[in-house]
């Protein structure tokens, strides 16, 4: 998988794998050398070789370079006529999106087993805030181990990772770990982190405003932070002074913030040939339900309707649909009354495509459980976070519907017709 870990100024060990993580629930996630390394996992043979992807005309530029070019001078951005000068010999590929887009997919869902609250900033970097996974995965460290694992052992692709206790931090973080690394700013060290780092390490600093601060000897972020506001204003203007002074003292109060917020969660199925069977619309809805449950806990949230949508040989499409007691984010719950909608509809006939969704959605975290009189102490619902955590530890393949059938529930009948 490469280096454990990857440690600035000499391996300091104040800011290692072992460094108190406690305050340090934000992780930035970034790939390495992302669309060169999707290549070089497609054709084994490029491994150790240079490659850059990017536009291959005369007027292309460079959208990744694999470490062996970067050791030439190549870098993202630059015009691939100049990338062509530096390293004349390495393999230049045209990008392909589609395949980027696919891996990128299979590296957010890694990250949406850990945690709902995953903000992705591009194909191949995104912060999660982690604070809510330590009862089932660790410490934030032991997220961060988790997760390269995963991406190295499922997607053969490393990364590396920053963990601190805002954005801005684990950003740096993730930066100085390159490549394959992992570095950790403790939360009562954020200033020793940060001061000595060049004044461009800051978040709007480019090469025009980190001049102008140099001119005024304001080399490190240390040197930025103790000048006087006024000579900021100067230097890059109002409202970049204010923002980068707060940086300078580590001060990033933004949230992880998920891409948006879900008002249903529901996942639907065409079948190859109209069925009519209902031990296969069984197994289906069984295989909805689950996804649903699944998609609902990731998001950390719970539902009081569900509903069911069926739609016929002849394109006729009806739903039904049912609102429960209590909130559920338990796939068995979502079954049961999925199951007892199609019961109840009964269409008698051949079935194109099969629904399940949730409705009426709410945060888990603040809807009470209502408890049921002889209701065995542990259930389902364990049951299934059980399986959650099996399944970002080891991969959701290793979880299958079948798991959500037992001696508790269903037509008894059925059992030998069980997915």
């Amino acid at each position: 998988m490469g280096r454990s870990q990857s440690l600035p100024r000499g391996g300091d060990p104040r800011f290692g794998p072992g460094a108190d993580d406690s305050g340090s629930t934000v992780l930035h996630v970034d790939m390495d050398a992302f669309f060169a390394s999707v290549e070089v996992r497609r054709r084994p043979d490029l491994r150790g070789k240079p490659v850059v992807v990017g536009g291959v005309g005369p007027r292309g530029v460079v959208s990744s370079a694999s470490y062996e070019a970067r050791r030439y001078g190549v870098r993202s951005a630059m015009p691939t006529a100049r990338a062509r000068a530096l390293c004349p010999h390495a393999v230049y590929l045209p990008p392909d999106l589609t395949r980027y887009a696919a891996a990128s997919q299979a590296v957010m869902q890694i990250f949406r087993d850990v945690t709902p609250l995953v903000e992705p900033l591009s194909l191949d970097e995104a912060f999660l805030d982690v604070a809510g996974a330590r009862r089932l995965f660790g410490s934030p460290v032991e997220v961060a181990r988790l997760i390269r694992r995963r991406v190295a052992e499922e997607q053969k692709l490393t990364c590396s990772v920053g963990v601190g206790p805002s954005k801005f931090v684990a950003k740096l973080g993730s930066t100085r770990a390159k490549p394959d690394g992992l570095l950790v700013v403790p939360a009562d060290r954020v200033l020793e982190f940060l001061h000595p780092l060049p004044v461009d390490a800051l978040w709007g600093v480019g090469e025009r405003s980190a001049e102008a601060l140099r001119r005024l000897g304001l080399a490190t972020v240390g040197d930025l932070a103790e000048a006087p506001l006024g000579m900021l204003r100067r230097a890059v203007g109002e409202a970049s002074a204010a923002h980068l002074h707060e940086l300078a003292w580590g001060r990033d109060p933004r949230p992880v913030s998920p891409e948006h917020v879900e008002k249903s969660i529901g996942a639907e199925v065409t079948f190859d040939v109209d069925v009519s069977d209902p031990r296969e619309i069984r197994r289906a809805l069984l295989a909805l339900s689950e996804k649903v449950g699944v998609r609902l806990r990731r998001a950390g949230q719970v539902g009081r309707t569900v509903s069911i949508k069926v739609r016929l040989a002849d394109f006729r499409t009806v739903s039904r649909s049912r609102t429960l007691g209590v909130p559920t984010d338990v796939s068995r719950e979502v079954f049961d009354t999925a199951w007892a909608l199609w019961a109840a509809l009964d269409p008698g006939e051949r079935i194109r495509l099969v629904g399940v969704r949730v409705e009426g959605l709410a945060e888990a975290s603040g809807t009470p459980r209502q408890l049921t009189l002889g209701a065995p102490e542990r259930g389902w619902r364990e049951a299934e976070a059980a399986a959650d955590a099996a399944a970002a530890r080891f991969g959701r393949s290793v979880i299958g519907p079948a798991s959500l059938l037992g001696m508790g529930g269903g037509d008894r009948r059925e059992k030998p017709g069980r997915p």
